[in-house]
């Protein structure tokens, strides 16, 4: 089979060393820097470029870049794509991505599905990216029709040299109503935190609590301003909780309202328990 992989970052970095390392398929790469398609071709990731000329050969085409980006991408190369392509996004917004590949799929007759590797790291760039990151990981799929059992069926054989778990699909709209709980606000509440003028002094005094939450504070800040934008309306409405929740532990530390502040933290341990058991 052979395969095109646009964006070789972290995500389609990692993509393509998987089907390297897990398949014979013949992986055409593109990247804004052909610099780096080079440096992946050297590295054994690609076999060859990939671009208006032989994108039209590929049986399956993975877009790993931000969702602007997509929507560019494939509004600029949508009449190259062959019939016989399944092409699958990544990006960690779907409703947007998702409206405009369903349209483009229809209008020129190629196959179209959202898509989300729902793994990565606070790092960036092919340098970082491993063959093994998705392994045992969850790949979140987002079809125009849910009752195509060959159209998953054929998805689901692109895909499994990468190693995931499991394929859970969705809607675009329910994805991205989650993600902006379970990804999204946790890198805001992560970078906000870490701007605390005491992080400047945590050092010898800080450990496990300190890492678990500033982790997702290294990000790459044009990318997530950009998902975040796509999905401003469900961001918002976590943070505004968020806001309204944290309101009332300062509230009751503020008056020292012993018992109103371990209730509040009871309701926190409780909640996990029941989300995560256990």
């Amino acid at each position: 089979m052979k395969i095109g992989i646009v964006g070789l970052g972290l995500i389609g970095g990692s993509l393509a060393k998987a089907y390297k390392k897990n398949s014979d398929h013949v992986i055409l790469g593109y990247d804004k820097a052909p610099s780096v398609v080079e440096f992946a071709r050297i590295y054994g990731a690609v076999d060859s470029a990939m671009d208006k000329n032989n994108i039209g050969e590929c049986e399956a085409l993975l877009i790993a870049i931000n969702p602007k980006d997509t929507v560019e991408f494939l509004n600029e190369h949508a009449s190259l794509i062959s019939p016989k392509t399944l092409v699958i996004d990544c990006c960690g917004t779907k409703r947007i991505v998702c409206g405009e590949g369903f349209r483009l799929a229809k209008e020129h007759g190629f196959i179209f599905i959202g898509g989300h590797p729902m793994a990565g790291t606070h790092k960036s760039g092919f340098a970082n990216s491993s063959e093994d990151l998705f392994t045992g990981a969850p790949m979140v799929l987002v079809p125009h029709v849910f009752d195509d059992i060959q159209l998953l069926e054929r998805a689901k054989k692109v895909l499994e040299p990468i190693g995931f778990g499991f394929l859970h699909v969705t809607t675009a709209e329910k994805h991205d109503n989650i993600v902006s709980f379970t990804s999204q606000l946790a890198h805001v509440v992560s970078n906000a935190y870490i701007k605390s003028p005491t992080a400047r002094e945590h050092k010898g005094v800080s450990a496990g609590s300190y890492k678990d939450l500033t982790r997702v504070a290294w990000l790459d800040p044009g990318m997530w301003a950009d998902l975040f934008i796509n999905n401003k309306d469900n961001l918002l409405r976590e943070l505004d909780f968020l806001i309204s929740s944290l309101s009332k532990y300062r509230d009751a530390l503020d008056d020292e309202d012993f018992p109103a502040l371990r209730d509040l933290l009871l309701e926190g341990k409780k909640a996990k328990e029941e989300v995560d058991g256990q």
